[in-house]
């Protein structure tokens, strides 16, 4: 029962993303058919979006390489006071 639970509220966000007939003929050819709504008024829009994934795809990378690799080697670190403390 749990795995059903867990399947359904897996693919029901996914469902949901899809746009409908009225929107889909709104939207540019790329967008055509996943997103709802007018689309892009503008060439800015593309710009801002895409910055914003840049940014985003950035911080996702440093956030995942220094929390695997954080890099503190100093033997007077914050960390080792607190690991070291008897």
């Amino acid at each position: 029962m749990k795995k059903i639970l867990l399947s359904v509220f897996a693919v029901l966000p996914a469902l949901v993303v899809f746009a409908c007939p009225v929107c889909e003929k709104q939207q540019p050819e790329i967008l055509r058919g996943i997103t709802h709504g007018t689309g892009p008024q503008d060439r800015w829009d593309y710009v801002i979006v895409w910055a914003m994934v840049i940014i985003v795809l950035f911080t996702l990378f440093f956030s995942v390489k220094w929390l695997i690799r954080p890099g503190e080697r100093s033997h007077n670190h914050i960390k080792r006071f607190i690991l070291n403390n008897e």
